[in-house]
């Protein structure tokens, strides 16, 4: 669906709703009819207080049978309760399901740069609430809705059936009522305020996702939560909103509910008044006691209905962040997918800016099939954007990024991706085994084949000591692995995947010597015959690649043999200068 067509608002929410439509009006129907039922028990009570009233318990077969006639009522009611509920249930369950599953598909399926652009804590908010509060309009707000509109009809026939001065009195709380809650949620300070207050939780679930990452610095520092400004100031800010607005609605509230709970207050005084003039007591006496009665059941849908109403439109605004996300775009897929038999990867006069920001202009260079490309510059200076292209996570604004001649923009994405392996300094593992883990890079290999990624990634060593060993869940009962032992399972995962292009972002940056000398050799197997880009902060590990590309401010600047640019007086003969002064000097301290 286009963003141009799709619904906004409350029709929105109403479309979402009626995924499920015959389940849902089923639903709703026979909520209609429980709440029609539930009247029955007031209707027998009204009889036998008549009764009573009248002619005592003189005919207790008829007072007996209007008694079982209120107990059959009132069980009715709960069936029909309970099936409306069961529907609706089944009908919310099956469109969360939907939804969550094609939102979650929808942002796996858009470039990195959105995720970059989006926290996680705004994403994890409109998954786990926004999404979730439909379950809850669907299963049990809409069930009520139907109940509660239905009521009134229901409850002027009753109301009027009796004694029409009396349903007269009864109405006039409830259409004041009505009055209230059109005040109270049908304004625009109202709507302003749902967006703002949802604004507010996405702020605080930001800023909450921030302060846990950073939970190991703030306990080694000894701060508190004072310490971490943004989310203190989150909290203190949400926190003095929402009182002033809560306190906004004081007065209008403590009428709504004087008005909805306290019903008889207006029937008293039309009892009294009438009271006094009426021929026929004992029907007078019977017909105010029941109307008495009954205006306590009046509470419940009405507070119902007022809750409904708020609650719709925050779930509506809830689905309206939702589908902002849904109408970003995926980057456009071709139409005439095209594929290579030849790895090289080249840079045509590629231009690229994050927003307003250039991050790179006018590169071009070839890292071709067979042999190891070097990435070299200052931080920031544009490497990993260069890395980021390669598998189109975002689209170049100028130029061409292409694989064997074929730009990538014409390949099918996850062709795509399965050409490219990547090993980055950042780490994520999920909470699963070690072993599916590793087979991240490939899904369905066997067992065997990811145990001898494992040791040729140099696994095997800190595995063994894991208490189930490759069948070990990491992240639970405390077994964390440290920086090093998650790239070695990044690399195994790269080893496993085996694709002829492969991206390696400081793969050795946590590695101990040992470790990264056996982990030099399994890369040497891994790179036969690929193409391989290496981003480098260590200029000691890219001296025996075949080709070094200089970055600086997003632009190319040197190119060449590590020799060849050692011996130039350039950018990377400064940069290896300073490089080995810093060793020099972490020597001569040690020594000293």
């Amino acid at each position: 669906m286009n963003k141009t067509d799709r619904k906004t608002g409350m029709a929105r929410l109403w479309e979402l709703a009626l995924i499920k439509k015959p389940l849902v009006i089923t639903s709703c129907v026979l909520a209609v009819f429980s709440v029609a039922v539930s009247f029955t028990p007031f209707v027998a009570v009204f009889y036998i207080i008549r009764e009573l009233a009248l002619r005592g318990a003189s005919n207790r077969a008829y007072l007996v049978r209007l008694g079982w006639l209120a107990a059959g009522g009132a069980a009715t009611a709960i069936v029909l309760n309970f099936t409306a509920l069961l529907c609706s249930h089944i009908a919310a369950f099956t469109t969360l399901y939907k939804l969550k599953l094609d939102f979650t598909r929808h942002i796996a399926a858009l470039p990195l740069g959105f995720h970059t652009e989006n926290s996680t804590g705004k994403l994890r908010k409109i998954v786990d609430e926004n999404i979730e509060k439909l379950e809850a309009f669907i299963a049990h707000q809409l069930p009520d809705l139907a109940g509660s509109f239905a009521m009134p009809i229901i409850t002027l026939g009753i109301l009027f059936s009796f004694d029409w001065r009396l349903g007269l009195a009864s109405l006039v709380p409830i259409l004041i009522s009505y009055f209230l809650q059109t005040i109270a949620y049908g304004n625009a300070n109202a709507q302003i305020f749902i967006k703002k207050y949802q604004d507010g939780l996405e702020d605080m679930n930001n800023a909450a996702v921030e302060y846990v990452r950073g939970i190991s610095v703030v306990k080694a520092f000894n701060q508190t939560i004072y310490s971490f400004r943004k989310f203190h100031e989150t909290i203190l800010n949400y926190g003095r909103f929402v009182l002033k607005y809560t306190l906004s609605w004081e007065t209008v509230m403590v009428f709504f509910m004087l008005t909805v709970n306290y019903v008889f207050l207006f029937l008293m005084p039309v009892i009294i008044l009438l009271s006094g003039g009426v021929s026929d007591y004992a029907s007078f006496s019977a017909a105010a006691v029941f109307y008495l009665v009954f205006s306590v059941s009046l509470t419940t849908p009405f507070t119902k209905l007022m809750y409904v109403s708020q609650t719709g439109r925050m779930v509506a605004d809830g689905i309206n962040r939702m589908d902002k996300v849904l109408d970003e775009r995926p980057l456009a897929e071709t139409t005439a997918p095209e594929t290579t038999s030849e790895y090289s990867v080249s840079f045509e006069n590629v231009s690229f800016s994050y927003t307003d920001v250039e991050a790179l202009s006018n590169i071009s260079f070839t890292a071709n099939q067979g042999e190891i490309t070097a990435l070299v510059g200052p931080s920031g200076s544009g490497k990993s954007t260069i890395a980021h292209l390669i598998p189109r996570f975002y689209d170049v604004n100028e130029g061409a990024v292409k694989i064997g001649g074929v730009d990538i923009r014409s390949m099918e994405s996850g062709y795509l991706m399965s050409c490219v392996s990547f090993v980055f300094q950042d780490v994520f593992l999920f909470k699963q085994s070690v072993l599916d883990n590793i087979k991240t890079g490939r899904p369905n290999a066997s067992r065997s084949d990811a145990i001898a990624a494992a040791r040729a990634a140099q696994c095997q060593e800190f595995v063994e000591k894991l208490p189930s060993g490759y069948d070990t869940v990491i992240g639970t009962k405390n077994i964390h692995l440290s920086g090093g032992e998650r790239q070695r399972l990044a690399i195994a995962r790269a080893i496993l995947k085996n694709a002829p292009i492969i991206v390696l972002d400081e793969a050795t940056a946590f590695a101990d010597p040992e470790n990264e000398r056996n982990i030099q050799r399994a890369f040497d197997e891994l790179m036969k015959n690929k193409t391989v880009i290496v981003i480098a902060h260590r200029l000691s590990t890219v001296r025996k690649a075949d080709k070094i590309i200089v970055i600086d401010k997003g632009r190319m600047v040197e190119e060449g043999r590590h020799d060849e640019l050692a011996n130039a007086d350039g950018r990377y003969s400064r940069m290896w200068q300073q490089y080995t002064e810093a060793l020099n000097w972490g020597m001569r301290e040690k020594n000293g």
